[in-house]
């Protein structure tokens, strides 16, 4: 069970306050095109400023390598949040990001002020953790809030080094959250507990297999990856994406699964087609049928999401990371949709494990519905690894 302080736990009036936040959006033409890693952080920033707290922003954008490339700039971000927030928010635009303008900005806040810093990724040391940069973050700061939870599972100076040198790292609204319903879900879930799990490799999910068939009461496996379970169960695949060297290793887990009473299901049809595009020739490969070779699985069948669907409805906790098929071509999105649905229709604590299936969910209409949509990715599968995120961890204790 995680437990670790937050922004309630803390007075930061006429405190300076560093807010690492994820604010790593994309850009066209100096246009934001997807604004919701802004929309996300603001309950945490209000919160601050609404404390008293003089309030100084960073976050990554992109990768530029330590250097200063204006395209990623944070400027417009500046500019954006100024809007949402209906206050202005100071843009201190220096290359080595904590420069001669950072440091005037701060010295010169009154509380309730915010300012935000130049992309942290100028710096090379950013992403190395270095004590340099992390010595020069602090120094501008009384108190730091972690709330960028897409980063959590690197360590780097802006969300693991600075907490080395203040005395108070505590966690936004937005890590808590992921800490609450990610971690301690998982942890403690309400039972029976579902886990799906999609995608394209195998190999990227061991560890998260591994971990979950020690939690879950049901294992869902759909997507690519699924190819390598049937292959190794000795159907033909024809040209579906598999995972040769990983055939074993499904073996093994299927033995493992039924060693441990966990339920693990499999495709029992797919939606083949032959050739990998939404005009492609379609077909059905029912139940115990090769497909062909020149054919590809590219969604789990009807008869599939069926039996998918009805295992998530008597679930009182679903974990979901990995789309059921290439749903982003509409022949192929109806095994992805079929999940998406059945978890909004459900009473259980739905959590989405953020990249693609993310995508999915609010693709399709689906993600107000979802008890919670993770927003890392990456950060989001470690967790479900039963990793320690050095971004969560760096906070202090309760």
């Amino acid at each position: 069970m995680l437990n670790k302080k937050s922004v309630d736990d803390i007075n930061v009036k006429g405190q300076r306050v560093l807010v690492r936040c994820d604010f790593n959006v994309p850009l066209q033409e100096g246009n934001i095109t997807d604004e919701n890693r802004l929309v996300a952080a603001l309950p945490t920033i209000q919160k601050l400023i609404a404390d008293g707290g003089k309030v100084i922003l960073c976050s990554h954008l992109g990768k530029p390598k330590g250097e200063a490339i204006p395209t990623l700039s944070l400027e417009p971000v500046a500019v954006r949040l100024s809007e949402l927030l209906n206050r202005e928010v100071k843009f201190a635009a220096d290359a080595e990001v904590v420069g001669t303008n950072a440091k005037a900005a701060v010295a010169a806040m009154h509380d309730g002020d915010v300012i935000l810093l130049e992309n942290t990724r100028y710096r090379a040391e950013e992403t190395k953790n270095g004590d340099a940069f992390s010595k020069d973050l602090a120094s501008l700061c009384d108190v730091f809030v972690n709330d960028a939870f897409g980063t959590a599972h690197r360590a780097h100076c802006s969300n693991v080094g600075v907490t080395q040198f203040v005395d108070t790292a505590v966690v936004g609204y937005l890590m808590q959250k992921e800490i609450d319903f990610l971690g301690n879900a998982v942890e403690n879930p309400a039972r029976p507990f579902v886990a799906i799990l999609g995608g394209a490799k195998v190999s990227s999910k061991i560890p998260v297999i591994e971990n979950l068939l020690d939690k879950v009461d049901t294992l869902i496996i759909g997507g690519a990856m699924s190819f390598t379970f049937m292959q190794a169960q000795g159907l033909k695949v024809g040209n579906s994406l598999v995972e040769a060297d990983y055939c074993q290793y499904a073996l093994d887990m299927v033995e493992k699964a039924k060693t441990k009473g966990v339920d693990l299901l499999l495709p029992v049809d797919s939606v083949i087609a032959d050739a990998f595009s939404n005009d492609a020739n379609l077909g059905i490969a029912g139940e115990n049928e090769d497909i062909p070779d020149g054919w590809f699985g590219l969604d789990i069948g009807p008869k599939s999401a069926e039996l998918f669907v009805a295992a998530v409805k008597s679930a009182k906790t679903v974990v979901w990371n990995g789309p059921m098929g290439c749903f982003e071509m509409s022949n192929f999105a109806a095994g992805t949709k079929a999940v998406a649905e059945a978890l909004a229709d459900s009473d259980a604590v739905t959590i989405i494990g953020g990249g693609d299936s993310a995508a999915a969910v609010n693709q399709m209409g689906f993600g107000d519905k979802m008890t919670h949509i993770s927003t890392g990715g990456g950060a989001s599968l470690e967790f479900l690894e039963g990793k320690e995120l050095p971004g969560v961890a760096a906070a202090n204790d309760k």
